[in-house]
């Protein structure tokens, strides 16, 4: 071996070592306790790692990350039509999270917007099967309903919805002085139904209160002059006597008796 030769040899053993230094660093991947990586192998699918020291073969095999944390997706405010043809804005946070890497990644080109979109799309299609009062009064019930529907979609995705919560439900102001309006009108009704109620139960008392003093005449005249002491108790110059309907039968029949005597 001459000198040229040698030359050239340590002239390429430093970009040898450098190039398998570059190719043993690009090998190792690093993954944390909440990732998986769905490796390729020439294209197809070979498994998913992780977590924790991986290797990957240069050229040969392509890792693609996957977070398997909760992601916490904001759904915009859609545009609702209920089924009383009331238009509202809507809009609702979804959580979900990652279950399988490897339909995540095969089966949906990007799975986050795929979620989105359909999130967007099943909002407006169950919102617009109800009326106005149940968008208000049932949102819990809402909430299911929608996080069902799109479980049961984005199963095939590897996706798992666990909770979808509508934050905001805007109405027009016209609408909310109809609502406004309305309420008023039930509290006005359901004070007629209650004082209507009420008189209907002070009526019977006073049919049977009226029985018992029927029973008994001496109760009517203790009643008599209980009434009495109370207007008597109070500052009034006018004090009025009741007298008993057999007082006034029995003084009409004296005086028809004395007529015909005559």
């Amino acid at each position: 071996m001459n000198f040229e030769e040698i030359d050239v040899t340590l002239t390429f053993l430093p970009i040898l070592g450098l190039t398998a230094l570059i190719l043993i660093f690009s090998a190792i991947r690093i993954l944390r306790e909440y990732e998986r990586g769905t490796v390729f192998l020439l294209g197809r699918f070979y498994k998913v790692k992780g977590p924790g020291f991986i290797i990957i073969i240069p050229f040969l095999q392509q890792m693609v990350r996957v977070d398997l944390r909760t992601i916490v997706m904001d759904v915009p405010t859609q545009d609702v039509i209920s089924r009383d043809n009331v238009s509202v804005k809507v809009n609702a946070v979804v959580y979900f999270r990652v279950i399988d890497p490897e339909k995540a990644i095969i089966q949906v080109e990007n799975f986050y917007n795929a979620t989105s979109q359909l999130a967007q799309t099943t909002l407006r299609s169950v919102l617009g099967q109800h009326e106005l009062d149940e968008m208000l009064a049932e949102r819990d019930k809402l909430n299911v309903d929608i996080q069902t529907l799109l479980d049961a979609q984005t199963d095939a995705w590897g996706i798992k919805v666990a909770n979808v919560e509508i934050k905001h439900v805007d109405i027009d102001e016209s609408m909310i002085r109809a609502i406004a309006q309305q309420a008023e009108a039930e509290r006005t009704r359901r004070a007629k139904v209650i004082h209507a109620a009420g008189e209907l139960q002070a009526s019977e008392k006073l049919l049977a209160a009226a029985k018992v003093l029927a029973k008994q005449p001496e109760a009517i005249q203790l009643r008599y002059l209980q009434t009495l002491t109370e207007i008597a108790g109070e500052k009034s110059s006018t004090i009025v006597f009741p007298v008993p309907f057999d007082f006034l039968n029995a003084l009409t029949g004296k005086v028809k008796g004395n007529q015909e005597n005559e």
